[in-house]
């Protein structure tokens, strides 16, 4: 025994009466994982190095700028005031298990956390409390960074930051200043070869001062005024001002986005009423980016599911614009469709209550007019203004929601069919938003079912233009079919398919100048104002014409003043005429200012509103790359090396011509909206030269959640789950029991609210954190929710039991490997387990690796004497996913270095060859999988691998199971609880 060895087994431990005092307990564990974790920050076993500049490995090393680099990435986490429940680490252990496994197979690995430190709560908070927001924020990241360092990650702290830093606050205020000083040439050639891209306002400026460019109205650029010329450049800007409609939310004073507000029109915090209004507002032009956000999807490793929601986000639509004009109407009006082909069939029109046809409407109802269009009006101009009215109440969202009930007025105006000559009634209707396409629809009832029902509620006449099939009953035909009733003198459709009838339709409007083809999309620019407080604020100040002007960079940070009143004007929850007064409007001091922006100096007004929480997880992985990129000499966010090493275009084996962060987890509820804003930053970035990657993310990875159970009394009460006892009925079902009161069980989140949270700190002080990331990473496939069970943690326990006992002496301490040679039989053991885990860690599938080290520590306990050379392999395959633990062991084996970047072994081909049995998985009878096992595999293996198979974690979707029936080699079948 060495020194080393006598010295662990003196360490003291607390083991209950009559244990060894040696044993793997939660309390050795803790004593483990804490000296570990102090080491590991004391040398830097984590630190990531750059090619260039200061920060360097553990060593002082920088990065050899040829090797390999891998980026991992978490999304990025608010710092709640509740701290973390054992759900929340899943996805943080997942990515720790990669780039633990990423650094033994030779990657120089970057993996960071930062926090995501504006947002609601914490000024909430401040506004009950007075507490200030920042107090509030930096004390939910320490609580938060204290339950994650518990859990042993292996971040690089150095990297850490939070986006309320005032030096990060610099870089986003920069960012934001580049879209304010850019516009999009869709004719300029892109770095990538693609055609439209960001381009500076400068460029713009010097084109339109030579001629090249003229206004819109002809005029040349010195025949334009002062203000004129400002307009011209202000209203092409990415990140512009705009009257336009807005969700405004009297009971939370601020606007929101569409996203934030519920398909009831209410809003997500609070469940206030929303109500639209113009008013005016930031937005960065999000739309002149949407075709490069659909197509480049194809070339990024994401699941296939939030691919198909951006697209169905972005709502790519090809068709045409077709003209009508209107009887006595001062302009034609314009509709977009996708089936041009049924201009025919077309019998009324619909406008938004918002189109500019409704300014001004006929005096009297027209002959023809049925009761039914009038909603009881006497004229057109009382039943347009009251619809008007009430379709002001109400937001996109909601009308959306609300489009089946098919409320609406005939406004009086009749329009021109330019393929008939045919009238059309014109109605207004609130399921018609002025915010997408042109505002108004030509109604084909015949063809549409959302037409067919409007035409149907109010008498409206239906033309079929697709031939119906024999046995059609009425209604909308949305089915494939020739074309039919659809000719005139000059065009005819009629036998044509579908395809051919649209692009023959187009050819005729663009040849009479009644329309053209078109593309259009759903996707509307980013509305990026909000009334509050702890957000970024802009830096934009007003002269006297009330024109956004931007801040020089010298002039960055603009730091949020001190104010004694944190919130924004609230009023009456149904108060729809009132309007936003944010905050920091209140505090003259600062929002009146004197500053020299090139011509002397002069008072400006600063810009009140702040960016959306949305801001700073739009750029912050490139923070990750260069976070000590500060000073006055810092001109730009990430050193453009940094950046190619670690995001560039094919910087490793996988990263593909796109480049980006290598790995991205996280939930799917950001599947639109962060990755959508994140991607439409990093391009914006891209056009401008500051980044070398095309794609923010190369490979997007969504974890499934742990849920958990919670049990609500006959009152319908919650009770504390912890203290639920499960008792078995004779027929085997299991009956719920509380203080002798029987419960019911449910299944779903956790929350304080339903008494079933479990924290990391529980775990730790109960099993240890290597046995809480067992739990986790072994309860299922890693995009599958699964439930909680507090009781079935004493299996990983067990399972690192029994890897100590294969090494280290319970009673003693001391080591009780053998350093003689392994028997044929166990050599097979070994390399089947080192090429199966291998194989699952490179997939992610980290439950089945477990399963399979679970295999071979049970076959490692059947010896008199574990050789070292088994020792060390399962040492080293367990070491991703139980690090504490596996450095103990490691260290005990005699090694003196951290095993961080011990390489991860390789099988050996001639212990691979053997004969195996294939061994069917059932789940309540029914094959769910299957697996190639030994012929002499225990039970208790076998079980272990059936349970961590895809198949079966499928099959029993989060159920809990009520028996297990293993007939070894061949046969597992799984019952599933009731």
């Amino acid at each position: 025994m060495t020194t080393q060895d006598a010295t662990h087994a003196q360490t003291p431990s607390s083991t209950g009466p009559g244990e060894p005092s040696q044993r793997y307990t939660a309390a050795l564990a803790g004593e483990i994982e804490l000296r570990w974790q102090e080491r590991w920050a004391e040398r830097g076993t984590f630190h990531a190095a750059n090619p260039t500049g200061p920060l360097t490995d553990g060593k002082g090393r920088n990065a050899d700028p040829s090797s390999p680099s891998f980026f991992v990435m978490d999304m990025f986490p608010y710092p709640s005031g509740a701290g973390l429940h054992v759900g929340h680490p899943l996805g943080y252990i997942a990515t720790d298990v990669v780039g633990r496994f990423r650094r033994m197979s030779g990657d120089n690995v970057l993996h960071a956390l930062g926090y995501d430190a504006f947002g609601l709560p914490a000024e909430q908070f401040a506004v009950q409390t007075g507490q200030h927001p920042r107090i509030t924020t930096e004390a939910n990241i320490a609580n938060m960074s204290r339950q994650l360092r518990r859990l042993g990650l292996a971040h690089d702290d150095r990297r850490s930051f939070a986006t309320t830093d005032s030096e990060f606050v610099r870089w986003t205020q920069w960012i934001f200043l580049k879209m304010f000083n850019s516009w999009y040439d869709v004719d300029a050639v892109r770095p990538d070869g693609g055609t439209g891209r960001a381009r500076p306002i400068s460029e713009l400026e010097a084109e339109y001062a030579a001629g090249t460019r003229t206004a819109s109205d002809g005029r040349a650029w010195a025949e334009l005024t002062s203000a004129e010329q400002r307009e011209v450049i202000n209203d092409q800007r990415l990140a512009y001002v705009s009257n336009a409609p807005v969700n405004w939310c009297p009971g939370l004073g601020t606007v929101l986005a569409n996203e934030e507000v519920t398909s009831d029109g209410r809003s997500e915090r609070g469940n206030f009423p929303v109500f639209q209004r113009n008013l005016r507002q930031w937005n960065m032009r999000i739309t002149a980016y949407a075709d490069r956000l659909v197509d480049d999807l194809e070339d990024i490793d994401w699941p296939d599911k939030v691919k198909a929601m951006q697209r169905n986000w972005i709502g790519r639509s090809e068709g045409a614009h077709v003209v009508f004009d209107v009887v006595g109407g001062r302009e034609p009006v314009t509709v977009f469709t996708t089936r041009p082909d049924t201009l025919f069939g077309a019998t009324f029109m619909v406008v938004s209550p918002e189109h500019p046809l409704l300014d001004e409407v006929p005096a009297e109802w027209p002959d023809g007019t049925a009761d039914v269009w009038t909603g009881e009006h006497a004229t057109p101009a009382d039943a347009v203004a009251a619809y008007r009215a009430m379709a002001a109440a109400k937001t996109a969202v909601e009308r959306q929601a609300d489009a089946g009930k098919k409320t609406g007025v005939f406004t009086g105006h009749l329009a021109t069919n330019p393929a008939n000559g045919q009238l059309l009634p014109v109605f207004t209707a609130d399921y018609v938003l002025m915010g997408y396409g042109t505002g108004a629809i030509m109604a084909v009832p015949g063809g549409d079912e959302r037409d067919f029902a409007f035409a149907e509620a109010f008498g409206l006449p239906v033309v079929y233009t697709v031939a119906t099939p024999e046995g059609f009953e009425g209604g909308a035909w949305t089915g494939d079919g020739a074309i039919v009733g659809s000719a005139n003198d000059e065009v005819s459709l009629d036998g044509l398919s579908v395809t051919e009838a649209k692009s023959r339709m187009i050819e005729w409007l663009e040849s009479k100048g009644y329309g053209s083809g078109t593309i259009t999309y759903r996707l509307r620019d980013w509305l990026f104002s909000r009334q509050r407080y702890w957000g970024e604020p802009f830096p934009i100040v007003y002269g006297d014409d009330d024109q956004p002007i931007a801040l020089t960079e010298a002039m960055l940070p603009v730091d949020l003043p001190d104010v004694p009143d944190y919130s924004p004007r609230t009023y009456a929850p149904d108060d729809a005429d009132s309007s936003p007064e944010p905050p920091l409007g209140r505090n003259d001091d600062w929002v009146t200012v004197t500053l020299d922006l090139g011509d002397g100096p002069r008072e400006y007004r600063r810009e009140t509103n702040t960016m959306p929480n949305w801001a700073g997880s739009c750029w912050y992985y490139l923070r990750y790359l260069d976070p000590q990129n500060d000073g006055p000499s810092a001109t730009v966010p990430v050193d453009p090396s940094l950046d190619s090493y670690w995001m560039g275009p094919n910087h490793n084996a996988t990263a593909g011509a796109a480049g980006g962060v290598d790995l991205y987890v996280g939930g799917v509820e950001h599947a639109v909206l962060h990755l959508l804003y994140a991607r439409f930053w990093h391009k914006v970035l891209f056009d401008l030269g500051y980044v070398s990657s095309v794609e923010p993310f190369h490979k997007l990875f969504n974890q499934g959640y742990v849920q958990a159970y919670a049990f609500v009394d006959a009152r319908g009460a919650y009770v504390p789950a912890d203290e639920v006892e499960e008792i078995t009925a004779g027929d085997g079902s299991s009956m719920y029991v509380w203080n002798g009161e029987s419960v019911t069980r449910e299944y779903g989140k956790m929350g304080k609210s339903l008494k079933n949270v479990v924290t990391p700190d529980d775990m730790y002080e109960a099993y240890g954190a290597d046995t809480f990331r067992v739990y986790e990473m072994s309860m299922g496939p890693l995009d599958v929710s699964r439930p909680w069970d507090t009781r079935a943690v004493v299996g990983s326990q067990r399972f690192l039991q029994r890897l100590w006992r294969n090494v280290v002496s319970e009673e003693t301490g001391e080591l009780t490997v053998t350093d003689e040679p392994a028997s044929d039989e166990t050599l097979r053991h070994v390399h089947r387990a080192i090429a199966d885990v291998r194989v699952e860690m490179e997939n992610m599938r980290t439950n089945t690796a477990i399963a399979k080290l679970i295999t071979l520590n049970n076959h490692l306990t059947t010896l008199e004497a574990v050789p070292r050379e088994a020792a060390e392999a399962i040492v080293l395959m367990t070491a991703p996913v139980a690090p504490h633990i596996a450095e103990e062991l490691w260290e005990r084996l005699g090694h003196d270095e951290s095993l961080t970047y011990e390489p991860f072994p390789v099988a050996d081909e001639q212990y691979l060859v053997q004969d195996s049995v294939t061994c069917v998985f059932q789940v309540q009878g029914k094959v769910r999988g299957r697996a190639d096992v030994p012929p002499a595999i225990s039970e208790a293996d076998l079980e272990a691998l059936a349970l961590a198979d895809p198949g079966v974690q499928r099959a029993l979707d989060g159920r809990a199971v009520m028996k297990v029936i293993t007939r070894a080699p061949k046969l597992v079948n799984i019952v599933p609880a009731k």
